[in-house]
């Protein structure tokens, strides 16, 4: 992937290569030039990012720069006071999450937010709630992808370590059949063993399934590893976009130091 400056920022553009002469087809989700403002205090500030299938993108930064404030925004937690997000083609406006969830919108929110009460059964067929009857079952993909879900189905969500809390949110959102798949944080507090074994998931679903992956990170060697384009983010706004290669590049580097 090329680069080219725009008003000193760096953005991508394509290359020649065959999975991004697939994905620049189409972008499944576009975010362009949106605020967000909590009361009177604004936290995003003209954000635009382009996600396209078959590409995973990371969004970077340090705390408090407004990573996932973005994610609430394109998922419809905080509606935006500027700007648009579309969504294969459609703009979505002030549509509720739930709705976002129907049209393709999986998120794994930071945290994981698994129901600590109900089995890991249970917990991914509350990925059922939007779809229709036919639809209502577990892809086999899904245990292939994280085969510690099929072997503990049984128990209790709040019984499982994080890193297996965090396999069985990314497998709940996938029950869903999402066109593009929102992770805020995946490898936050996971084990080194995990975070490789989430590494692989998201490189497959990038190369088998096509989908569209955007996930906010802090983990520099997990972006670079897997990602293929990377926007900066600091105090509300985009300060870099470019190839995941670009992370080795001072000027990208100090945007991310504490």
């Amino acid at each position: 992937m090329g680069v080219v400056r725009v008003e000193g920022k760096r953005t991508p553009t394509p290359n020649s290569s065959p999975r991004n002469r697939r994905s620049t087809l189409m972008t499944t989700l576009a975010i362009r030039a949106i605020d967000l403002h909590y009361g009177a205090a604004q936290a995003l500030k003209g954000i635009t990012i382009e996600c396209r299938p078959g590409r995973i993108t990371a969004v970077l930064g340090r705390n408090g720069v407004g990573k996932s404030s973005t994610m609430r925004a394109i998922t419809g937690i905080n509606n935006v006071s500027a700007g648009e997000i579309v969504f294969d083609d459609a703009v979505l406006k002030k549509a509720p999450p739930y709705k976002r969830a129907r049209m393709g919108l999986g998120y794994v929110p930071q945290g994981r937010e698994i129901f600590p009460l109900l089995t890991v059964k249970e917990n991914l067929e509350t990925g059922y709630a939007g779809l229709k009857p036919g639809d209502r079952n577990i892809p086999g993909y899904i245990f292939e992808l994280f085969p510690i879900l099929k072997s503990m189905l049984g128990r209790r969500g709040g019984d499982l370590s994080g890193g297996q809390q965090q396999q069985l949110a990314i497998g709940r959102a996938l029950v869903t059949r999402p066109k593009v798949l929102v992770l805020d944080e995946p490898t936050e507090g996971i084990q080194p063993s995990i975070i490789k074994d989430i590494g692989r998931a998201l490189q497959f679903l990038r190369d088998e399934k096509q989908m569209t992956i955007l996930l906010v990170e802090q983990y520099l060697d997990f972006c670079r590893e897997i990602a293929d384009d990377i926007y900066i983010m600091d105090r509300g706004e985009i300060m870099h976009s470019g190839p995941a290669a670009d992370l080795d590049l001072p000027e990208v580097r100090r945007h991310l130091m504490v």
